[in-house]
Order: C-alpha cells, then sequence, then structure tokens
C-alpha cells in the first residue's frame, strides 16, 4: 500500500503544471518558426547521409567489361600465323589485322550490336495494295555491306596476292570479324561459297554475270549470295527433299517453280539453288541423280523481284539480325551451271565453305566473350577481391580457354589445308584431310562453342542474363551453329560417309597426319606422357574402326558421333601438342595441351566397352526413350 502511495505520489510530481499564462499571437508564430527550422535542418543532415533518396540511385556503378583489340589479344591466333606463315607475308599482313583487330572492337561491334536492336522486317504491300515483299534491313546492316567489301573478306583468298596463304589471310580475319559483325556473316559464308562454286564448275554465266560482283572491293558492285537448298520436307535429305521443278525454256535458261523453306540471307542479290529438271514429257528423276545446280539472280533489270515471292521470315531462336524468309518460286528465271543430275557434286564446294564459316563462327564467338568475360574479372569486386583473385574463378575460365585455344587451332589448320586446295597445290593427303576434317571441325567446334558461350555468360553473374547488355546474344546465336549446315548426326554420317567412298584413304590419311606430328612433339620431355595418350586413344579409335567395319556396318552407324568425337578430340589435341612443341610456344600453349590430353580422348571406345552400339545396346536406347510415350507406336 505504501509503495502504491508513493508511486501516486511520484506520478503527479512528474505531471507538468497547467500554466494559466495565454500565449500571445506573436509568442506563437516565433515558436511555430524555430520549431520548423529545428526540423528543417534535421532533415537536411539526414538526407545527406542516405544515398537512396529523390533522384539519386546509389553511388556504386559497375565498370562494363570492354575489348581493346581482338588480334593482339588473341595469343593463339597470333602464335600460329607466326609459326606457319612465311616471315614475308605474316609481316606483310599483320598491320591490317591489327587495325582489323581494333576495328572489330570497336566500330564494327557497335554496328553488329545496332544489327541486334533492329532487326529486319517484311513489307509485303505498299499503301496502294500493290505486292512488293520488302525486306526492310537497318542502316548498320547495310554499313556491314560496304565494310566487308572494303575490307576484302570475300576477295582476298581469290585474289591470291599470298598465295596459298591468301585463303589463311582470311580465315583469320574471319574469326576476328563475324562475332562482331551483327550475323552479316551469314551472307559473306554463302558469298564465299558461291565465288568457290564459281571457280570449280566454271560455266560462263556465272563468271562473266557474278563472279567480279562476288570479289568486288568497290560496295556499290558488292554482290552477296543466298544458298537455297531446304525445303519444306527437310533439309540435309536434299535428294528426297527436294521438290522445286526446272521448266527449260526456249532461250536456254529455265525457269524454277517451288517453296524454300528456310533461306538465310534472303536479301542478297543472287543465289545458287538445286531443283529437278521436267522434261517434255513433265516427269523428272527423283532422288540425288535428279538435282541439278542452278544460278538465279534475285532481281530483274528492273530492280523488281525476280517471280519471288517472299511469304514471311522467320521468327528465330537467335540470329535476329539476319533475314532469313520463306520463299515461294514461281517462274524465277535462273540458269543452269551443272550438269544435270550433277547438281550435289556441284554445290559441294560451297557446303565445304559455309561449315568452315560456321567453325570459323564457333572459334571466334568464345574467343571474343572469354575476352569480355577476362576483362570483367579485373573490374568487378565480390567478397573483398577482384574476382580474377578467385582461384576458384580463374580454373574455370582457364578451361574455357583450352577448349578455346583447341576450337581455334583445329579451325586455323582446315583453314591453310584450304588455302592449298585453292591454288591447286594440295597433296592428295591433304585433300583427303581437308574431306575428312572439315565435317568434323564444324559439329565439335559448334559443340565447344555452346559451351562456352553458356559458361561465359555464368562469369557475369546476373549481368550475363540482362538483354541490355548484349551478352546473352552470344548464347542464343552460337545456338545455331550445331544445326546449320547439318547438325551433330547428320555430320557425324557424313564422316561415315568420307570413310565409304574414298575405301577408308581418309582414315589412313588422318593416320599418318598425326602420328607423323605426334613424333615431331614428343621430344619435349614435358609433352611426352600427353603424346603418348594421345597416340594410345589414336589406336584404340583405329582398332575400334576397324573392327566394327568388319563385323556389322550398323554398329559404326550407331557409334558415328562418338567417333567423329574422338576423332576430333584427337586431332585437337596433336594440333595443340604440335604448337607446345615449337620453340618459340610459350608455357601457357603447354598447359594448354597437356590438360586437354587429361580428357577422354576416345569416347567411342569407351561406349564400346560399354555396350552402347550393339542391337542390346540400341533396344535400350529405344526404351528408355519411349517408355511411357502414348502416342502412335506402329512407326517403331
Amino acid at each position: 500500500m505504501l509503495r502504491l502511495q508513493q508511486r501516486g505520489f511520484l506520478l503527479r510530481c512528474c505531471q507538468p503544471k497547467t500554466t494559466t499564462a495565454v500565449l500571445s499571437a506573436r509568442d506563437k508564430s516565433v515558436w511555430a518558426e524555430e520549431a520548423g527550422h529545428h526540423r528543417e535542418r534535421n532533415n537536411v543532415d539526414l538526407q545527406s547521409k542516405i544515398p537512396f533518396a529523390r533522384a539519386k540511385v546509389g553511388p556504386f556503378f559497375q565498370d562494363r567489361p570492354r575489348l581493346t583489340n581482338m588480334y593482339l589479344e588473341d595469343v593463339t591466333l597470333r602464335s600460329y600465323l607466326k609459326r606457319v606463315m612465311p616471315k614475308e607475308v605474316l609481316q606483310a599482313i599483320t598491320p591490317d589485322l591489327e587495325r582489323f583487330g581494333h576495328r572489330v572492337a570497336t566500330d564494327i561491334g557497335d554496328l553488329g550490336r545496332e544489327c541486334e536492336l533492329n532487326p529486319p522486317y517484311l513489307n509485303q504491300y505498299d499503301a496502294w495494295g500493290r505486292r512488293t515483299d520488302e525486306v526492310v534491313t537497318c542502316q548498320a546492316w547495310r554499313t556491314l555491306h560496304d565494310i566487308s567489301a572494303e575490307e576484302g573478306i570475300i576477295a582476298i583468298p581469290y585474289e591470291r596476292e599470298f598465295g596459298q596463304w591468301s585463303r589463311l589471310y582470311q580465315v583469320a580475319k574471319l574469326h576476328m570479324f563475324n562475332p562482331a559483325s551483327g550475323l552479316y556473316s551469314c551472307p559473306l559464308a554463302m558469298t564465299d561459297g558461291a565465288t568457290k562454286v564459281a571457280e570449280s564448275v566454271g560455266d560462263s554465266v556465272l563468271l562473266e554475270r557474278a563472279y567480279p560482283h562476288l570479289v568486288s572491293r568497290n560496295p556499290a558492285e558488292f554482290w552477296t549470295s543466298g544458298q537455297w537448298m531446304t525445303e519444306r520436307r527437310g533439309g540435309s535429305d536434299v535428294a528426297n527433299g527436294t521438290e522445286t521443278l526446272a521448266v527449260p525454256q526456249d532461250d536456254g535458261t529455265h525457269r524454277l517453280y517451288g517453296y524454300k523453306w528456310f533461306s538465310s540471307a534472303t536479301d542478297a542479290d543472287m543465289t545458287l539453288t538445286l531443283a529437278r529438271v521436267m522434261d517434255h514429257t513433265g516427269e523428272v528423276v527423283q532422288g540425288t541423280r535428279g538435282l541439278s545446280l542452278f544460278y538465279l539472280e534475285t532481281r530483274d533489270s528492273n530492280g523488281q523481284l525476280n517471280n519471288i515471292q517472299v511469304q514471311r521470315l522467320k521468327n528465330k531462336l537467335g540470329t535476329k539480325q539476319l533475314p532469313t524468309g520463306e520463299l515461294l518460286l514461281d517462274g524465277a528465271v535462273a540458269h543452269k551451271i551443272s550438269d544435270e543430275g550433277r547438281g550435289v557434286a556441284a554445290i559441294a564446294n560451297m557446303l565445304t565453305i559455309s561449315r568452315i564459316h560456321n567453325s570459323l563462327m564457333a572459334s571466334g564467338c568464345a574467343r571474343r566473350l572469354l575476352n569480355l568475360a577476362r576483362d570483367y574479372s579485373t573490374r568487378r569486386r565480390v567478397f573483398g577481391k577482384l574476382i580474377c583473385e578467385h582461384p576458384l574463378h580463374m580454373q574455370t575460365l582457364a578451361r574455357l580457354e583450352t577448349e578455346t585455344r583447341g576450337a581455334t587451332l583445329l579451325v586455323l589448320e582446315v583453314g591453310r589445308l584450304l588455302g592449298l586446295q585453292d591454288c591447286k597445290m594440295a597433296s592428295e593427303q591433304d585433300e583427303l584431310m581437308l574431306r575428312l576434317i572439315t565435317p568434323i571441325t564444324k559439329l565439335y567446334t559448334a559443340k565447344q562453342a555452346i559451351a562456352v558461350c553458356s559458361e561465359g555468360l555464368e562469369s557475369f553473374g546476373g549481368q550475363g542474363y540482362i538483354e541490355d547488355t548484349g551478352l546473352p546474344t552470344f548464347l542464343r546465336d552460337a545456338q545455331v551453329l550445331s544445326i546449320w549446315e547439318g547438325t551433330t548426326n547428320v555430320l557425324s554420317h557424313d564422316v561415315l560417309r568420307s570413310l565409304v567412298k574414298t575405301k577408308g584413304a581418309v582414315l589412313q590419311a588422318f593416320y599418318s597426319d598425326t602420328t607423323t606430328r605426334l613424333k615431331q612433339a614428343a621430344v619435349k620431355d614435358n609433352l611426352r606422357p600427353s603424346c603418348q595418350a594421345v597416340e594410345s586413344a589414336l589406336q584404340k579409335t583405329m582398332g575400334f574402326a576397324q573392327k566394327a567395319a568388319s563385323q556389322d556396318p550398323g554398329i559404326l552407324e550407331v557409334a558415328a558421333r562418338d567417333f567423329s568425337y574422338s576423332l576430333a578430340r584427337i586431332y585437337i589435341g596433336v594440333l595443340m601438342l604440335e604448337h607446345a612443341s615449337w620453340d618459340q610456344a610459350s608455357p601457357t600453349d603447354s598447359t594448354a595441351a597437356v590438360r586437354w590430353c587429361q580428357q577422354d580422348l576416345c569416347p567411342v571406345v569407351t561406349g564400346d566397352e560399354a555396350g552402347y552400339y550393339g542391337k542390346e545396346g540400341v533396344a535400350q536406347d529405344t526404351a528408355l526413350v519411349m517408355e511411357g510415350y502414348q502416342g502412335v507406336s506402329s512407326a517403331l
């Protein structure tokens, strides 16, 4: 009770006393003004300490990654050219490569980005209802056309100023240009292929009308070419999928009628395409024997489309910079440039060239993205230090670097072989190697590029997923590399086809080439164990091929993909070891070569030992995939 009484007394004492004084109006005004100033001073002090208020968004902004010179920073490209090219040739082209290396890192790269942000679109009708089928491209796309001409991207290997090395000179520029070009590299690939075909078939119309435009350095005269092969029934299976008809005309031309399902470079000036010649009874020959190769210009002398209708432009996952369309040929005037029924053979050079360009896009994309990731690692700070100071991050980039160096050496070696063929200097072994290595290079580097681009985006964290950075374009565009010009499985079967058609000669050439290079590399003590590993993988892979061919041809068909991967890994290993054994090689060349050779170099042997390719393995594959499927089962 006493405590309660005391508490009440204290409460009464603490209560403010009621005053009877009344403040004047002036006193109230002064008091309110002083209180306001006090609150304002407090607010100003607080605002100065808060970085996130009104227009302020905080003091930190992450510095973006930058490129400087794609030639000077590509140690693999530079050292390969130094190792294989004559000194006088390299001295002559180096200033241009250095200048171009800076350009693809700056203005050409900016133009490529603009093409991504301003994709092409189709205007099928004008304001008065007339059918126009105008493919509208952005100014950057048209500027890249002019740059391609001025830089001699197509002209260089056909001018042959440096003989057999002219092609390798072009390949070096394409390796840098392709990933920066906003996919203008695609029409250039087909233009290069068309130029190669023009030289090989020797058709007078093609040589007189088109060839001077294809190799011109004058933007006003430079033409690009399409390659219209894919139709509704399929792309790679041209023998059974080509429905386009060619009707002979009295003047020696043909009129083409058909539907081209996937026509890249829809805005090209000309194209090469396959069709079946219709005889006077209206009959055509089916299969490969019925296909002939035709040259047509997309517009007539009045600038109107050559009886071609653009039905629509494709909405693709990537390569959005590139106009790819569905085309109806309704009497397009064309010139037959191959012997009748020899179309596939005549266009083979175009396919070779476009596959090599595909590989150059793969190696170039990997290099460009990895250079960005490397630069970013010196600018991004997390957990108290730059990410280049985190060992795990550098380990990840080092693995990507190993893949990129391997891909680059493989593509450059194919370019060297192509240069020999261009100048009719290729030996029989060179020709056989080019035939075998081209599809292998295309299929394997495509897979490498997709993997490197995916992992490369991850190295930027969340920014790698943001469209504004331009980085996601790498992965979207890389995905087409394993599809265009033949999927991985189609090209694996092409590898087998090369074995069959040459009666195994391509494999003998491969064995001879690899063993010769390995002997030269094995003189280096630090490389000898890796050389032995590659030699062992080579022997096992050759042994598998001989066993499979002598037993059941179906085994090799099922194993085609793993067999092609084995040849790719072995040959890349050989090229990396050879490069590392050069007396001017850097220590990192040896590191990359040794690390490459530590993987499974012959997955086909691993798969064979696991029983993947026999009848039981095939049955297990089908059962694994089709279990639970509720669709039509009669197809099985």
